[in-house]
């Protein structure tokens, strides 16, 4: 059996940093600071055992009431890695100014040497509600990637008036002609169609069914095919949630049950519909007063929450999600791609948590000829 490696800490992290790393997986990545962040500052050891454990990208989620703002953690992502690919996923465009946005972008890349991708998604209506912000639409994500795109052109925009919103002038470098790799979180049919014809890169919502996965990787292979674009040059992640049993009841019980109830109290009748799931579930779920009485059950629910929680789920539901033994968990994330994906997040564990399934991975999988 594998034993979990001990966790870094920022004070050893820098130590770590001259350790060899394993065999460079650029089909698998990970979310640093996965959930709820006790300290931003714990991304630093996250991100030492990472690379050291051979992911080929690190995904950065923006929360911006977590201590996770996407900026801040893409620059100490770019300072302390060397190879690790870095990706939003996701930033939300209509939170900063596009001018804000495009040149956090080409800071990146100037400090990574080429290593970001820009990942942007619609969002949580709720909190688009709450902050003020307006809610994103299909139009103004493609407006937006457009934009994106002529300005790492070189290209100076005068007088845009989009559906992202109306600007003056817009511009970064007139001697700048570069590709910018950008991706998207996609989830129903409008967003999956966006991104087969217009971005690089998609991630796949956590809790899909298999028959969802396969359905939404279609979606865009076909979009992009009728765009003109290679099918095969867009990269689909699948977001799986791994959660070995070698973490204790309580992490166990936070990153299935909780991640899955907190999506459902966020946008359920969403992923219920996509999935093909029985809304009176839903209801019932979310009328119970004990779910009714933790708002994020992913980050403050306690045991006994959430063992109700999981006694009101059904187990089809919960399935969908890679748990067990390092073997089971491996195996679990090798079906993904016989789904069609062509990379794996393991989703809502630390590199810490994952080492087991990540050790077990590295053995008993053949790396890819070049």
């Amino acid at each position: 059996m594998v034993t979990p490696q001990s966790p870094s800490t920022p004070e050893t992290a820098a130590e770590n940093a001259g350790v060899e790393p394993a065999v460079v997986r650029p089909e698998l990545g990970f979310y640093v600071l996965a959930g709820q962040a006790r300290e931003t500052r714990d991304a630093l050891a996250e991100l030492v055992d990472g690379e050291r454990d051979g992911y080929g990208t690190v995904f950065i989620s923006e929360r911006l009431f977590a201590r996770k703002e996407a900026a801040v953690l893409c620059g100490a992502v770019g300072a302390t890695t060397e190879r690790l690919r870095i990706q939003t996923a996701t930033t939300n465009h209509n939170i900063r100014h596009p001018m804000v946005t495009a040149g956090m972008a080409a800071t990146m890349q100037s400090l990574t040497g080429g290593r970001f991708v820009l990942g942007i998604g619609r969002g949580v209506e709720l909190l688009q509600d709450a902050y003020g912000f307006g809610r994103i639409t299909t139009a103004q994500m493609e407006d937006f990637a457009g934009i994106m795109r002529r300005l790492f052109r070189g290209e100076v925009i005068f007088g845009h008036d989009g559906p992202c919103g109306s600007y003056p002038l817009l511009f970064l470098d007139t001697e700048l002609d570069e590709h910018l790799p950008m991706g998207m979180v996609a989830f129903g049919p409008n967003t999956l169609a966006l991104a087969g014809r217009c971005f690089d890169e998609v991630v796949l919502h956590t809790y899909f069914t298999d028959e969802t996965t396969q359905r939404c990787v279609d979606a865009v292979r076909r979009s992009a095919q009728e765009a003109g674009r290679d099918p095969a040059a867009v990269k689909i992640w699948a977001c799986l949630a791994v959660v070995g049993d070698h973490l204790s009841e309580q992490k166990r019980l936070l990153k299935t049950v909780g991640r899955l109830g907190t999506y459902l109290q966020g946008y359920g009748a969403l992923l219920v519909r996509t999935n093909g799931w029985d809304p009176a579930v839903l209801e019932r779920f979310l009328a119970d007063p004990v779910v009714g009485s933790v708002r994020g059950l992913d980050m403050v629910g306690t045991t006994e929450q959430l063992a109700h929680a999981e006694s009101l789920l059904p187990d089809e539901w919960l399935a969908n999600a890679a748990t067990g033994t390092p073997e089971q968990c491996v195996a679990a994330i090798r079906h993904q791609f016989d789904l069609g994906v062509d990379g794996v997040i393991m989703h809502g564990s630390s590199p810490a948590d994952l080492a087991p399934v990540m050790a077990e991975y590295q053995r008993t999988v053949p790396v890819p000829a070049p």
